[in-house]
């Protein structure tokens, strides 16, 4: 799947179905189980501390997506 896919909404899925079309927030890890991990983390908080950990890493939500994968 590529950018122009996921910005397109040619690809059914969480991406579609919800109108996402920036990458604002991302952790690396060195495995999945602690990705799957802090993913589920993630998930469990509320929406306001999803924000907090936005606002944190990327204050003006630019779309990270060219800046670190292209």
């Amino acid at each position: 799947m590529t950018e122009m896919e996921i910005k397109n909404k040619m690809v059914e899925g969480f991406t579609s179905k919800y109108n996402v079309t920036k990458l604002v927030y991302f952790e690396e890890f060195a495995t999945m189980p602690e990705a799957i991990a802090r993913e589920k983390q993630i998930k469990g908080g509320s929406r306001q501390k999803k924000i907090d950990l936005i606002k944190k890493m990327n204050p003006t939500w630019e779309d990270l997506y060219e800046k670190f994968f292209v």
